[in-house]
């Protein structure tokens, strides 16, 4: 009897959105409805279990469902022995010791002795342990960053997007333990079958995000220029070269990564490059 694949996501929140976009976006459709716990895709041999985040993890462990897309942050935390398939380059946060804005900071020596409050205990245990720092440490679910004011505890430590929240509380960052983004994890427990079809989820994954990371470029260059354009576009193997139907030029094609672009095409233009066109790519297959 053939068996469906059971993928967990975060029931709600940003990580969420972004795991629904990514599957969207590697052509499956997800036939949920409001506060829907389990549904299944139209296209796909998948089902998509909705859950707490923090319970992730031992659902892995447990064999409840194959694979998942959670934070990396929470992976160290709670299951540093499951098995990190792919990164998805989104969701991207760090953890970060915090002190009040107000306090100097001198080192990782300041925390000796201090009550640290925070959701994190395992990944701030080993932290301290690897500094050989003893601190007292507060397990708090939610609202870590009130811990300070309200006289709970010396420092905190935290999950940090974009420094807003801690900023807010008048609190800085002053260590980074980790950084983190969204992955997709696999149960030790799956079997070859679901492996198969974890398998065809990854190539379509990393068509997506080879494709985010990538553009399409298209120019026009004097035949005499061509060879000294195409050292510029390495492309997938080569750039591909084509003539224009005035003679003396080329149409050159290649794909450049999207972090580098705009050094590229100014490369590109110093070198004779004309008619420069950049384009998004929805998918990209190597």
């Amino acid at each position: 009897m053939k068996k469906t694949m059971r993928l967990a996501l975060q029931k709600s929140g940003r990580l969420h959105d972004d795991s629904m976009q990514l599957l969207r976006d590697c052509g499956i459709s997800i036939d949920n409805g409001s506060d829907q716990l389990k549904a299944s895709a139209r296209n796909f041999d998948l089902e998509v279990f909705f859950l707490r985040n923090g319970d992730i993890p031992q659902y892995l462990k447990d064999g409840v469902v194959d694979a998942a897309i959670i934070g990396d942050n929470l992976l160290v935390e709670k299951a540093p022995e499951l098995t990190v398939v792919e990164k998805l380059g989104f969701s991207r946060c760090k953890v970060c010791l915090a002190i009040p804005k107000d306090k100097p900071y001198t080192g990782i020596a300041d925390f000796q002795g201090q009550k640290i409050a925070t959701s994190y205990p395992n990944t701030v245990q080993r932290f301290l342990d690897q500094h050989q720092i003893q601190a007292e440490l507060h397990i708090i679910n939610g609202s870590v960053e009130i811990a300070p004011n309200i006289g709970l505890s010396d420092s905190i430590c935290d999950i940090v997007s974009s420094g807003s929240t801690l900023f807010k509380n008048n609190l800085k960052p002053v260590e980074t333990l980790l950084h983190s983004e969204a992955v997709l994890v696999v149960s030790p427990q799956v079997s070859p079958q679901i492996n198969e079809t974890i398998e065809v989820l990854r190539t379509r994954i990393k068509a997506v995000l080879k494709g985010r990371s990538a553009r399409y470029v298209l120019l026009n260059a004097p035949n005499d220029k061509v060879a000294e354009i195409a050292r510029l576009l390495p492309g997938m193997k080569s750039p591909t070269v084509l003539p224009l139907a005035e003679p003396g030029w080329s149409s050159v094609h290649s794909v450049i990564d999207q972090d580098s672009y705009w050094e590229v095409i100014d490369a590109l233009k110093l070198a004779g490059a004309e008619g420069i066109l950049v384009i998004p790519i929805e998918k990209m297959f190597l």
